[in-house]
């Protein structure tokens, strides 16, 4: 009797954890797809066709990341540059030339928001020759840009000692 007894604990200590581990990843699952989401832009953006189809580069639409503290986020003139006559037929096309005819700039959504304590240079990155997947992920793959890096201050000192950047606080926190 003492061992059947012994086998019943056993076995319900094995589904206890397995039912609490399958809970953690599953809350972990639902954290990953809410906390990495991407904010829905005002128009379909894909990196992906604009990268790897037509050949563009970060630069040509972020045309600050190399010469500024922020990288700026793409006017409307640069998407109109092609637009005024690519792909006019196409819906998410069509709102930038409703945008256009209004002469209101695409009211784009931040992916990254780092707090106002924070002092980030994209300049300083891309000078040191940081490529945007660092930071970004593959974003020339995605076809919504998504948040990857967590960019807490964790993730960003790990980084800093891989690369050999400071790490001191003045660094960042200005």
């Amino acid at each position: 009797m003492k061992m059947a007894y012994k086998k019943v604990i056993f076995f319900a200590v094995i589904v206890c954890y397995f039912g609490i581990s399958g809970l953690v990843l599953a809350g972990l699952a639902v954290h990953w797809k809410t906390s990495k989401a991407s904010p829905e832009q005002p128009v379909k953006y894909s990196h992906n066709l604009h990268v790897n189809t037509v050949g563009l580069g970060c630069t040509d639409c972020h045309i600050y990341t190399d010469k500024s503290v922020h990288a700026g986020l793409p006017a409307l003139e640069i998407c109109m540059d092609c637009h005024s006559s690519v792909a006019i037929e196409k819906p998410e096309i069509r709102k930038l030339l409703k945008y256009s005819e209004l002469k209101e700039q695409v009211p784009w959504r931040r992916v990254y928001q780092l707090p106002d304590f924070v002092y980030f240079s994209h300049k300083r990155h891309v000078k040191k020759g940081v490529d945007c997947s660092e930071c970004h992920g593959e974003i020339k793959a995605m076809d919504t840009a998504r948040k990857i890096g967590s960019l807490e201050m964790g993730w960003c000192v790990n980084c800093h000692r891989k690369m050999g950047a400071p790490t001191d606080c003045v660094t960042c926190h200005k």
